[in-house]
């Protein structure tokens, strides 16, 4: 009961400093105006730092003159319409609602779970969980009460079921076997952040791809561990008045649909087979037949949108869930719907990454602040252990990905690019932090969610259940990514295509 009432207290400071937090518009907005204010101040003194790449000298540059003036007026639109992850998640989302309107991502979910054997059960509900996060709002809204509902059909605590998803969609939110819209999100905030160093810098959206893919089953498998190990016996036998449901199995138009976006699916990889197999074939690079800078590399937010959107109409289809076009226009403006808050704090976030860059202040701290951990002595594996814990600490009072990654990615991504770490290295990091205190942070989008689906077996759960349930996962899978990330760094294991650990200018 102390360790209980000991998380209870702490989870209450978390909850009051998260609350008196305002917007994250409205923080990007603040931020932008302090941006400004500092340009002046620091400004006033003789402050100079040598850019290692090119020799210059960078001095900061005062956004409250009248060329600065001039710029934050006219720049306005420009900073807002070309701000890299806009246009690339709003393409991603449009596909991904056609395949959630069509009904096709909670079918598969639902198949995925339900085929599997009973020994594979735990497991197969984190992997599902993972492999969700995809279209993440399916996976809490869909999976994590399905879980529960599973696992009490099977006789076992329903609580359990439903940890073991939210472990997964949540706490395996850097993990997956597919590119999902926060893909290109992130990677449009990094490579906004390296061209502080390198203007012309690119990072695309797959660059942490091969350390996602071995996460996937990194997670799953302790997800599983955690679940039967820990959970499990803590939980003990289910006493509650719940009584298990029969789980719906697929019908006969589900069954259609899956094969009619079957056969959408093989025929979309045939053409991009067929345009990367061959030496010459149309979606390599067409200077040196390479694929890493190749249409298809470059163009993967557009491959997503389309496989997709190809693959949940022809589900629509055939389970009929699509009668005519408009079914399908519906499911693209649905998914615009919940953009709208997104698109009002990319409009101040995109404002302060601008200011941020226009008075080089990230460029000045960036050089100082790498001489300092140059001089510290520190590996890579002890400097990027830190890193992962302040992403982490941070993501316990905010809980957007994106907002985050906006304000840390034009301080982190230049400093270790100047101690010679990669962009998308420094990238991958951010996710593990960002991602392993997701279940045990109050300010997670969801968590009042998760909160209302325990509530419905156990009518005295809390914020401190939640917490002391998910909290051997947390710790877990932050154990198992930093070791995962020691051997990456060991072997100096590429980070995805085209995404070495290491930069060198």
């Amino acid at each position: 009961m102390k360790k209980t009432s000991a998380v209870d207290r702490f989870l209450g400071i978390i909850e009051k400093v998260g609350n008196a937090l305002p917007h994250p518009a409205t923080l990007f907005a603040g931020f932008a105006l302090l941006v400004v204010i500092l340009s002046w101040v620091v400004a006033q003194f003789d402050i100079s730092v040598i850019h290692p790449g090119t020799g210059e000298v960078v001095t900061p540059f005062n956004l409250l003159s009248a060329k600065g003036l001039h710029m934050i007026l006219e720049k306005m639109v420009v900073n807002f319409t070309a701000f890299a992850p806009l246009g690339t998640v709003l393409v991603a989302l449009l596909g991904i609602g056609i395949a959630e309107g069509s009904g096709l991502i909670g079918t598969v979910l639902r198949l995925v779970v339900l085929s599997s054997p009973k020994k594979l059960l735990t497991f197969v509900i984190v992997f599902a969980g993972v492999i969700s996060n995809t279209a993440s709002e399916v996976g809490y809204v869909l999976l994590v009460p399905l879980a529960a509902v599973i696992f009490l059909a099977a006789g076992r605590h329903p609580l359990a079921g439903l940890a073991a998803a939210f472990a997964g969609v949540s706490g395996g939110y850097s993990a997956n076997l597919l590119l999902g819209t926060i893909d290109p999100l992130l990677a449009g905030l990094s490579e906004e952040a390296a061209r502080i160093i390198d203007p012309s810098y690119t990072v695309n959206p797959a660059c942490n791809y091969y350390f996602m893919f071995v996460s996937t089953f990194l997670i799953a498998g302790l997800g599983t561990w955690v679940t039967e190990k820990i959970v499990v016996p803590r939980l003990g036998e289910y006493t509650g008045d719940e009584k298990a449901e029969e789980i719906r199995f697929l019908n006969k138009e589900e069954k259609r649909g899956l094969l009619y976006s079957g056969i959408a699916l093989l025929l979309f990889m045939a053409f991009i087979l067929g345009g990367l197999l061959p030496a010459d074939g149309y979606l390599r690079n067409p200077v040196d037949g390479g694929i890493l800078k190749s249409p298809f590399m470059s163009g993967i937010v557009a491959f997503i949108f389309l496989a997709a959107a190809f693959c949940g109409i022809a589900y629509g289809v055939g389970a009929k869930t699509f009668k005519n076009d408009s079914d399908v226009m519906k499911g693209m403006a649905k998914s615009m719907e919940t953009l709208g808050s997104y698109i009002v704090l990319v409009f101040f976030a995109a404002q302060f990454v601008a200011y941020f860059n226009w008075t080089n202040l990230g460029l000045i701290f960036a050089i100082q602040g790498a001489e300092v951990l140059k001089s510290s002595g520190l590996n890579d594996m002890a400097l990027m252990t830190g890193f992962i814990f302040i992403a982490a600490i941070i993501n316990l009072v905010m809980g957007s990905a994106s907002a985050k990654w906006a304000i840390m990615a034009p301080v982190f991504i230049p400093m270790f690019m100047l101690l010679g770490y990669s962009p998308e290295f420094t990238q991958s990091a951010y996710r593990i932090g960002d991602s392993v205190t997701n279940i045990i942070s109050p300010m997670m989008s969801y968590f009042a969610l998760i909160v209302a689906f325990i509530q419905r077996y156990d009518k005295k759960a809390g914020i401190g259940t939640v917490i002391s349930t998910m909290l051997p996962y947390s710790v877990v899978f932050l154990i198992g990514w930093l070791l995962l990330f020691a051997v990456w760094i060991t072997f100096d294991l590429p980070i995805g295509p085209g995404a070495p650990l290491f930069y060198k200018p």
